[in-house]
């Protein structure tokens, strides 16, 4: 079953990696959606997709019990989400600025800053 886990998370980060490398800017965005949620997916399965008990401290216990599950992958997918929603928002709050700016959501018409020319280029003086 593991097999089956490990081939839909490579199926789902090679259809993120292929949006990353559109033209479309909404594409990339929706790459970078896409891999979060693979590297959510591959922390979860990699914690183990056991039938524990839940990661609970039982009243005059120290320590977690022996059948509990690992809360370090729950504590790391539940940070993954939060930091991956604002970075989805963000970049689709960009997205939207650049839109309303240049006009177009394709990298190819987003050059105007290569008009202005290089700012390494010292221009010839006659003086």
């Amino acid at each position: 079953m593991n097999l089956v886990y490990a081939f839909a998370i490579a199926a789902q980060m090679g259809c993120g990696i292929y949006l990353l490398l559109s033209r479309h800017v909404v594409r990339v965005v929706l790459g970078i959606l896409l891999l979060s949620a693979a590297t959510n997916l591959l922390i979860f399965v990699s914690g183990g997709l056991i039938n524990t008990a839940p990661p609970v401290i039982s009243a005059g216990s120290e320590t977690l019990g022996d059948q509990a599950a690992n809360p370090l992958p729950q504590a790391l997918i539940l940070t993954a989400i939060v930091i991956g929603f604002a970075l989805v928002a963000f970049a689709a709050a960009l997205v939207l600025k650049t839109y309303r700016a240049l006009g177009s959501v394709f990298t190819d018409h987003h050059n105007a800053a290569e008009a202005m020319g290089s700012p390494f280029v010292e221009e010839s003086s006659n003086g």
